[in-house]
């Protein structure tokens, strides 16, 4: 079973999308910082990583540039309210296989994880 971790600074969003996700089979779980991710990371195998990019702290760009560094191997969406051409392609040169905005469809958002799951590294 893949494992998704979600990493936004709102938590009733994580809330609910952890649920979401795990009703259809997935092992998802939160954090809602950057620097929180990292402390996952050093525990936790991650096969996706949902990612906002603006958050208090390290946000979504200071985590992918970390990862990069760091040769964390999660593939990375980013889930963003901010989604504009700008930030889409300065994630994916960062790392990030895909970007979506919020709010986001949930059944359009479920079709874009299992194509990025699906996907060679």
């Amino acid at each position: 079973m893949e494992s998704i971790l979600i990493v936004d600074d709102d938590i009733n969003l994580c809330k609910a999308l952890k649920e979401e996700l795990a009703e259809v089979g997935y092992n998802a779980d939160y954090v809602n910082s950057g620097d929180l991710a990292f402390e996952y990371f050093a525990h936790h195998t991650v096969d996706l990583l949902l990612l906002d990019l603006k958050m208090p702290g390290k946000n979504g760009f200071d985590v992918l540039k970390e990862m990069k560094e760091k040769n964390i191997e999660s593939k990375v969406i980013v889930l963003t309210a901010y989604a504009d051409v700008k930030s889409a392609i300065d994630s994916a040169k960062l790392g990030a296989t895909d970007f979506i905005s919020k709010p986001y469809d949930f059944d359009e958002l479920l079709i874009t994880i299992r194509k990025v799951l699906q996907r060679d590294t």
